[in-house]
């Protein structure tokens, strides 16, 4: 009895001895009583500095973007925002119209060759036709000289000017973009380049337009190079749809959005052809997976202990 108290003793001994180590490890570690009152307040003052930099930076940020300045453009519902629907290519004939008779003035279309447009705007003959009415350098001929010829399927279409100098000098330092990826350059290109073409208006109080800029609400800043060029019969339709306004702005925005993505229709395409097969393989290998697996999920394993022979 005596030696069970005993080793009781030594063992509430030890646990106290560990228990005081323990506290004095604990006290060892803790910070709040050595940093002094000076280096606390120090501290403070670095995380509240270093606070209002952050804050600082972060207005000054947001005060240099003319986010404010620009209107955002309404989403409109566009025929192709299906998941199936595909381009309207009577709009994207038209849509070339618009821009081979305005745009094309001074914005390019230089990674687009004409045939790119045959079975998607117009036939094989009607495009030869178009490109034949441009004169496209070529060369050299056997004697090295340079020489002008008709347009073929295979050229791109020509730009306006010959270099980046000559579009700012024909257009008062303002540089007329290519128009090839033009939708997809922007967030909502389609919205914003429809609202862009049909916003033109009057600038309000307070904001200054210098001499050849024009003013619209949906152009960062408000001032733009570019004057209004959509107006209301400002060409003929071959297919003599009235052209107003909207309706050109809705041509152009259309053919461009094809120009950007010149692999929607096919896309929603093989959208339409994936479900299909899939609708027809998923279930067979679901099938497959059960008639495969379902000898090993049915068999139980069971255990039958040998009785021990009578003695």
């Amino acid at each position: 009895m005596a030696a069970s108290l005993g080793r009781v003793y030594k063992i509430g001994l030890l646990k106290s001895n560990y228990g005081t180590l323990f506290n004095q490890q604990v006290h060892n570690f803790s910070t709040a009583k050595q940093w002094s009152r000076g280096r606390k307040v120090l501290l403070a003052c670095l995380g509240v500095t270093a606070g209002g930099i952050s804050a600082l930076i972060y207005a000054l940020d947001q005060s240099v973007k003319a986010f404010d300045m620009v209107a955002h453009p309404p989403t409109y519902k566009w025929g192709f925002y299906g998941m199936f629907s595909a381009l309207d290519h009577r709009s994207l004939r038209r849509g070339w119209e618009v821009y081979k008779n305005v745009c094309s003035a001074c914005h390019s279309l230089q990674y687009m060759a004409y045939r790119h447009l045959v079975g998607v705007t117009h036939t094989e003959e009607e495009v030869k036709a178009i490109a034949a009415e441009v004169q496209v350098q070529d060369g050299p001929d056997d004697q090295g000289n340079y020489f002008m010829r008709p347009g073929k399927l295979s050229d791109y279409i020509p730009p306006p000017y010959p270099n980046e100098e000559a579009a700012r000098a024909a257009n008062n330092g303002a540089y007329p973009p290519d128009l090839t990826f033009i939708i997809n350059a922007t967030e909502h290109g389609e919205n914003y380049v429809f609202s862009l073409l049909t916003g033109y208006c009057d600038p309000p109080a307070g904001i200054p337009i210098r001499e050849g800029q024009y003013f619209n609400p949906y152009f960062v800043g408000g001032a733009l190079g570019m004057p209004q060029i959509i107006y209301d019969e400002v060409i003929e339709y071959e297919d003599g749809t009235p052209a107003s306004a909207s309706q050109l702005a809705k041509d152009i925005v259309e053919f461009l959005m094809w120009t950007s993505n010149s692999e929607h229709d096919e896309r929603k395409r093989l959208t339409i052809k994936l479900l299909g097969v899939s609708s027809i393989v998923i279930p067979l290998l679901v099938y497959w997976k059960r008639h495969k697996w379902t000898t090993v999920k049915n068999t139980k394993i069971l255990f039958t202990p040998r009785h021990k022979p009578p003695q």
